[in-house]
Parts: C-alpha cells; structure tokens; sequence
C-alpha cells in the first residue's frame, strides 16, 4: 500500500480511479486542477464524490488554467458538472493551496509519498518549478497522459494528442524532462482495458452507476460501444499490479506548438543526429502493454468486496 496524493480534474473516469485507489491505497489529499471541468468544479466534485462514497481525504485547489498557453473549454462526455449531472452539489469550490500541500507533504515524508497525477501536470510541474528540492524526495509519479501510437492508439483530441497532456503540454513537457521518477501509462493501454455498461451495474455501486450515464451513452453515440475505458484507473492498477505491465524506457518530450501540440513523442532510434531534443534527459518509463484481464479482474474483485 502506498501514500498518495491524488491530482485529478474529476470527471466519471477520474471518479472511477479514485474509489479504486480508496479500498487500495492510503490517500494522504486529493489535489484538484482544471482539466474536465474547471477547478472550482472539481474541488465540489472531490468533496461529494468522496462523501458520497465514503472516503476520508481532505481536497485542495489547484491550477486553474495551464502554465504558458490560453485555457481550452472544459469536456463534455461526462456531464455539465463532470460526475454525470447525477447529484445535486452544494459544497464549497474553495480549499487550501494545492501546490503548497504538495511540497510541504514531500519534504516532510521524503521518498514516501507517490503522486498520481490523472489530469493536466500543471499542479506538479508548478511543484517542482517552486521548490525543486523535492525532485528527488518523491518516491514515483505515477501519469495517466499521453499517447506513442502503439497498435495505433493515438492521440484522442488531435490526432496526436491525448487530453491531459494536450490541456498543458508545457508543464507536461517540464514534467517529463524532469528528474522525477516517473512512469507513463498512456492510451497505448488505456484503450484496452474496458468495461461495459452492464459490467458497471454488476459492481454494485450506485455513485458509480449514477454518474456514467452521459459518458456511456457518448460512448455509444460516437464509437457503438455500451462501455468505456477504464483511463485513469490504469495508473492505480500500476501500484497494485505493476507486473501486469510491459514497459518500455527513453526520454520524453511533448510538443508545445503547432499542428502536433501536445503529442508525447520518445526516442525511437540510437542514430547520431544534428540536433537532439532528448539530449542529456533521463530514461522514463512508458507502459506501452497491458494484461487487461488481470487489471479487470484486480478492479472488479476490489470494487465489489464488502
């Protein structure tokens, strides 16, 4: 079991990856940032998602817009609150300092505390940018961002991008050029872990059920497919089942302009070249296979426990 804080932009997925991360993890905060839904939003949406569901963890406000480029709109799959318009919410958008809980809780439990970052990296690029002594404090940050291509699993804003990375790809790219221990879990696996709608009703949990409605009749509308992926729950089955996993490890760098901003891009060759955007950036890992059966059933075992 590990210590987390939890950086998310909560919509449905986000929802899902959070109760998976309560009955598997010890959940120090929930750190909040713009992304789904704008951050007041999801300060509220922390606040009555963990209430609804039982989770003790206090909630903090983060970014609320990217580093360097002009805000994008909010998504729309997962309703006009982000949790599916299932619940009425009257809890507060305000809370203490997100960047600010996340140094000082680094710097007083060094190489103890894993960061799961599920939304844009601004809250954890911000971090690292005021106070880089904990660089090497944090025991691993853990993204669910990005897209390789890998049996073509692009990107799923652009044809390159993936949404949070896409969102601020500056601070993704200070993020992944950084000397943080990180592993990536992009859509190249994120694709292939589903659940259908059906399987959402055998979990016997009603917030859940109640709140993916939009999401699944999007799903259905756009792609045929009465389910969805399983995104940001991938990047807390990797501390449960980090052997499910196939890694693989080389620089990384996002595009920060252009047709092809936000794409996360690698090193896919050893050949000399005139100019090296990877030169002198340390190896992360990038998890580019998936056992989902295993991840399946790690995720329902656990959300359908007493």
């Amino acid at each position: 079991m590990r210590t987390l804080i939890f950086d998310t932009d909560i919509g449905v997925d986000d929802a899902f990856a959070l109760a998976y991360a309560a009955r598997t993890q010890h959940l120090l905060g929930i750190t909040t940032v713009f992304g789904n839904v704008a951050v007041g939003q999801a300060v509220k949406n922390a606040r009555l998602f963990c209430q609804k569901m039982a989770i003790d963890a206090e909630v903090y406000r983060g970014y609320a817009r990217p580093l360097a480029q002009a805000p994008s709109a909010p998504a729309t799959l997962h309703g006009q609150d982000g949790l599916g318009d299932a619940f009425e919410n009257s809890y507060s958008d305000q809370a203490p300092g997100a960047v600010q809980f996340i140094i000082d809780s680094v710097r007083a439990q060094p190489h103890q505390i894993t960061l799961v970052a599920i939304g844009p990296l601004t809250n954890i690029a911000s971090a690292i940018n005021q106070a880089p002594d904990i660089i090497p404090l944090v025991k691993e940050l853990v993204i669910m961002g990005g897209a390789f291509g890998t049996g073509g699993h692009s990107g799923n804003v652009t044809p390159f991008s993936e949404f949070n990375i896409w969102k601020d790809p500056h601070a993704a790219d200070q993020v992944l050029t950084s000397a943080l221990n990180v592993v990536v879990i992009p859509l190249d696996v994120t694709h292939k872990v589903l659940i259908t709608g059906e399987e959402v009703q055998r979990l016997n949990q009603p917030v859940l059920s109640a709140i993916c409605r939009p999401y699944l009749a999007y799903s259905l509308a756009k792609e045929g497919f009465n389910g969805m992926a399983l995104h940001d729950t991938l990047a807390v089955a990797w501390l449960s089942l980090p052997e499910a996993f196939t890694l693989a490890e080389s620089p990384l760098r996002v595009i920060t302009e252009g047709i092809a901003c936000g794409q996360t891009v690698r090193r896919l060759s050893a050949l000399a070249s005139r100019q090296d955007p990877f030169a002198g950036l340390p190896a992360q890992r990038i998890a580019l296979g998936v056992d989902a059966d295993a991840v399946r059933a790690h995720f329902f075992n656990t959300l359908t426990a007493p």
